[in-house]
């Protein structure tokens, strides 16, 4: 990733509202949410709600697509895992396998794991 997709993801990212909905889809995975669940998880009026996920649709972190009627928004987990790596190019010395960050949203996050760990004890 150059510097100037970074800093326009990084400024779509710097809105409460958009940090919100960023971090929802992020959670929901590759499948992602409709438009109107998405309003209603975040009480977020319709009208406002367009705005915040076509600033996130231009920075590239997230993919919107038509299902019938519905407006489907999921992450982009390729560019949110390239905008990592470029925060973090530099982490511990350049190449550091230890500084690598990866997400694969087929995997639990660490706090799905812990509530499973929590619930089965």
């Amino acid at each position: 990733m150059r510097t100037t997709p970074a800093v326009k993801a990084l400024g779509a990212l710097a809105h409460e509202h958009r940090l919100a909905l960023y971090r929802l889809l992020v959670e929901t995975g590759p499948d992602g949410l409709s438009a109107g669940v998405i309003a209603d998880r975040l009480r977020v009026p319709p009208s406002s709600l367009t705005f915040h996920t076509q600033a996130l649709v231009r920075a590239g972190l997230v993919a919107q697509r038509r299902v019938g009627r519905q407006l489907i928004y999921a992450a982009d987990f390729a560019a949110m895992n390239d905008l990592v790596v470029y925060l973090t190019e530099n982490c511990c010395g350049q190449g550091k396998v230890a500084c690598t960050p990866a997400c694969n949203p087929a995997l639990p996050s660490a706090a799905a794991r812990g509530l499973a760990k929590r619930r089965s004890a």
